[in-house]
This record gives C-alpha cells, structure tokens and sequence, in this order.
C-alpha cells in the first residue's frame, strides 16, 4: 500500500479508531494536512464501550453530526425494543423530543433515573444532546470515518508503525510500506502503543487483578441466569440489557493472552464460574472482547514532537463507560491546538497545556475505575462496601452525583478567570431565531457570543480574523451569559454577565487577555463582518 511521504504532511496520526478520527478531522478543520495510519486492514468489530458521554455527544454537535448520532440511537433503542417518544421538549417550540434518560451505572449498580434531579444546574444546561448518548463505538466509528472523507483526510490501512526519528524540525516515521516524514506524530494506537514505546514514554500504573469477557451470544436455555448484574465469591456477571449480551468479571489476574481470539468456550466457561450455573452457550455473535483493569497513565503526554492521545495516554477498566469519552476529549484538546501551531499563529507552547489541562481528567478516570474494582470483588469486606454505596446511590443526592460524573458535564479545567462557566463545556445556548450557538461552530474556530447594545466585543473581536467568528443574535429569553468566547474544543476560555461594557474596561480587558491567551496575535487583516 502506498503510503504518502511527502515532506508537506504536517501531521502524521496513528490509529484509526475514534480517536484518532476526531484528531484528525479537528486538524483538517483547522488547515493542517494529515494523513491517517491503520495497522488492522479493515476496522474493528468487536464489541466495546456502547455508549456516549455529554461531551463527547456534544464535540459531534459542534461539528454537525448531531443528526447522525441521533438516528444511531433511535437505532440501537429500536433494537432493545425500548424506544418511545418522549413529551417533553427542549425550550423553543418544534425541536427533536428527548429520547429515555440515560443514567450509566457504577460498579454494576444501575443508577435510578427517577431518582436523580434532573434540575440540577449541570445536568439542566446540557440537555440538547440527550438524544445522541446511545451511540456504539463501532458505529461511531463509521461515523467519524464519513466525516474525516467529507474532509479530504486520507485513511490509509493495513499500515504498521516500526520506527520513529524525531529530527527537531519533523519526525522521520519508518512503517511496513516505507518511511513517512511528517511534521508531528500523534499516537492514537491504544493501550500498548507502539508510538508510545518507540518514543521511549514511560507508563507507570497499577497491575490488572481480573479478566472480563464482552459478547453477544446465543443462549440455550436464559431463563438460568439472572437479569441485570450479579455478584459472587467467584466475580460478577450480567446479561443484557440487549437480547443475549453478557458481561463477566473474574477476578484473579489478567488476561493470559489478550491477543489471541476470544471462543465461544471461553465465554461459556467464564459465564459458568461466576454465575455457578450449567449455561450452555451456542454461537457467538460477531467478535467477542477480553479486557482488564489494567491502570496506567503516560508519564508524558508529549516529547518533542510525538503525542500521545487515548488509549495510548491512559488505560484502565472500562467500568463506567470512560475511556472513549476520555480519548475523544484528548482528542478534541488537542486538534486545534496543533492545527495553531502548524498554521503558526500558536507557538509551540500552547502545546503544553494539552498535557496540563487532560492529566488531571485522565488521573480521575483512572481512579474512579479502580473505585470500582474495589466494590466488585467477591471478598465479603467489598461486599458489604457495596451495600453502603449501594444505600447511597439510592437516594437522590448520590444518584445525581454519579450521573453528574458519568455524564461527563461536571468537568471542568483550571484555566484564568472567575466567571462560573470558564474552563467549562459551554452549555446548551439557544439563540432568537431557534438555532443554537454551537450551529455556528461546525468548520471549528473560535466562538464569542456577543448580546451587548454597542457590539463592543464584536468589534475587538475583529481583529482576530479568520479564527474568531462572532454572534450577536440575542438568546430566546433564557439566562445565559451577556457575553462567552468558546474554543473550538467547546470549552469557555472567556464570560461576562455584565451589558455595561462602556464603563467595565477591565471586561473588555479580560476579554483581550483570553484572546491573546487562546487565539494568538490580533490579525492584520481586514475586520471581518458578524455572523448576524
């Protein structure tokens, strides 16, 4: 396979699961070229996370694909025959109807959607996308590869990574259909990344204690076992909510081989353990998982001018449904920011807040995970553990934590400034005419709302050209701030509540102070027109 070496490429990733699909579609939104590399000849189908986060749901909204992601979902409801039309709809008349609320569990425990309080400032500002949470890693993946075609990103599979040079001004890649000179490689090539070795990056972690199985089978006789999760001296397992998936935890180690296919035997014998039954498994439909909890963190998310995204960042059980999310947010984090600093408006230390921002998020994933193994041991210290966290997820207060976390909508990165909503994914903003603010967002590039009389921080705005566009439309009579700059990765840099911009410099300053932080150096273009 013929593999593009040219000097031009700018950016060079590798993995073509979803991470590195949404890496590599921010970077072309943003100018960069780039080029993507497989090793696997056709893609993944086996079985992996099966649903989506809020900000994962919404990175797809911001860039147009929130339609698609929501006929996945009507899809994937249909099929567990759990489909029905909601009655309430979102604030503005005539808009989608919210499909079920989407909970998540913890350690197994399924969390109650009556009893969390939908309310809650978090969970109430981010309700736009609640149609599009339902989406499969496998079809997100199709998705996503639709998306970086329409973008003239070329895929190129049945590629494998064996050496990498950086040479200070590029990296020199070696692969099995030649050699590669790109201006950045990213690896997006999972948990035991080659990127990741070859470029000599440590992983320090804590040791897997258990193997668990993900399938779709066909069951002799189901009426055997237990619907919903089940807890033994031996692990835990649990069937459906799909006809015939299972999931098992054993704990007692790691995998042996985790490449090797996994059988129908396999499953069978897992499912026998932990469930103490005689369950006699059929067929296995489409390709089967084996996993583990597997904790560990790359000591560095960059070195020189190799990154790291995903899996090949951090690794941990997939309890709670975190680590693509996780992935996709790297992704996202990371896209504009070195789409700056190939188009060169962005020194190359903007990259290092990729690293500052995404560690903390990927240290709690790590740890909320391992929380989990420790409720899910069969020792009956963790059993009774888990009876108390049990009781608390049963009230109201403990629900709507967990689904807070879950969700994805309580994260928040350190970042200047005081406002409530800085260094938080911009929540749901509809505007006058019943678009939203997102629309506005779908070729990336920085956001700023502007509702002031004066247009004052429209026109200071302008002197960022080309990577700022504004909006002055006024909002349909929700509370929502006067003014937010948004970064391309949904994230507030910027906010204001104050409309009296004639007498507030230090609002006006604040609002420079984030653009010369976020969007480099005014432009000496023309100043462009508002949206509206």
């Amino acid at each position: 396979m013929d593999v593009d070496v040219d000097v031009d490429v700018d950016v060079t990733v590798v993995g073509a699961g979803p991470v590195g699909l949404v890496l590599a579609a921010e970077l072309a939104l943003t100018g960069a070229t780039v080029q993507v590399l497989e090793r696997l000849a056709e893609p993944d189908r086996s079985m992996k996370a099966g649903a989506i986060n809020v900000p994962t749901a919404e990175a797809l909204d911001r860039r147009g694909l929130l339609p698609a992601a929501e006929q996945v979902q009507r899809e994937q409801l249909e099929r567990v025959g759990s489909f029905a039309r909601a009655v309430d709809q979102p604030p503005g008349g005539d808009r989608p109807a919210r499909a079920p609320r989407f909970t998540g569990h913890f350690a197994g425990m399924v969390l109650d959607a009556g009893l969390v309080d939908w309310s809650d400032a978090d969970l109430a500002a981010h309700t736009a996308v609640d149609g599009a949470r339902m989406v499969p890693q496998r079809e997100l993946e199709a998705l996503l590869a639709g998306h970086v075609a329409r973008l003239g990103v070329a895929v190129r599979r049945g590629v494998e990574v064996t050496g990498l040079e950086d040479t200070g001004d590029g990296v020199l890649v070696t692969t099995t259909a030649g050699t590669v000179r790109t201006g950045w490689l990213v690896g997006c090539d999972g948990g035991r990344s080659t990127v990741r070795r070859l470029a000599g990056i440590g992983f320090p972690g804590t040791d897997p204690e258990l193997t668990g199985h993900l399938a779709v089978v066909d069951i002799d006789d189901p009426t055997v076992l237990a619907d919903g999760w089940v807890w033994s001296a031996k692990g835990a397992y649990r069937c459906g909510p799909q006809p015939g998936r299972v999931v098992t935890v054993e704990f007692g180690g790691a995998p042996v081989d985790r490449s090797a296919p996994v059988t129908l035997e396999e499953v069978q014998g897992s499912l026998r353990r932990v469930s103490g039954t005689d369950v006699t498994l059929t067929a296995l439909r489409g390709t089967a998982t084996r996993w583990s909890d597997n904790a560990r963190q790359a000591a560095a998310y960059r070195s020189g001018r190799v990154l790291l995204a995903g899996d090949s960042a951090h690794v941990h059980s997939p309890f709670g449904g975190q680590g693509l999310n996780l992935g996709v947010g790297d992704a996202m984090n990371l896209g504009w920011k070195l789409g700056a600093v190939v188009a060169g408006w962005a020194p190359e230390g903007l990259l290092d807040t990729y690293d500052a921002e995404r560690r903390p998020l990927g240290a709690w994933v790590l740890d909320w995970t391992r929380a989990q193994i420790g409720v899910m041991r069969g020792d009956a210290k963790s059993a009774a553990l888990r009876e108390v966290v049990a009781d608390l997820l049963g009230t109201g207060a403990g629900a709507t934590y967990a689904v807070k976390k879950i969700s994805g909508v309580a994260q928040r990165i350190d970042l200047p400034g005081d406002h409530p909503l800085v260094g938080r994914h911009v929540p749901d903003l509809w505007l006058g005419d019943g678009s939203r603010l997102v629309d506005h967002g779908h070729r990336g590039g920085f956001l700023l709302l502007d509702r002031t009389a004066d247009g004052a921080f429209t026109r200071l705005a302008a002197g960022w050209t080309g990577r700022v566009a504004t909006v002055t439309a006024v909002p349909d009579g929700h509370a929502t701030p006067t003014a937010v700059l948004v970064r391309p990765d949904g994230v507030v840099a910027w906010a204001c509540d104050t409309t009296d911009t004639a007498t507030t410099d230090t609002v006006i300053a604040g609002l420079e102070a984030a653009l010369h932080c976020w969007a480099g150096k005014p432009s000496p273009s023309p100043q462009p027109e508002p949206v509206r």
